[in-house]
């Protein structure tokens, strides 16, 4: 569990980083970018408790 962990604080870094210094110019843009960035993360954290579903039910 912990290397997943580990992934999951590298993503939350890289998405404050993004909004922090790597901005679009383009409103909408930026807008798209955070709302794909935001839908991984979530993907992520599912990802993250099906396995330590499947881990516990082992």
């Amino acid at each position: 569990m912990k290397p997943h962990l580990i992934v999951f604080g590298i993503l939350i870094a890289g998405f404050i980083a993004y909004n922090l210094f790597f901005r679009a110019a383009d409103e909408r843009t930026n807008t798209a970018m955070n709302i794909i960035y935001a839908s991984v993360l979530f993907a992520y954290i599912s990802f993250m408790a099906y396995a330590l579903l499947r881990k516990m039910k082992k």
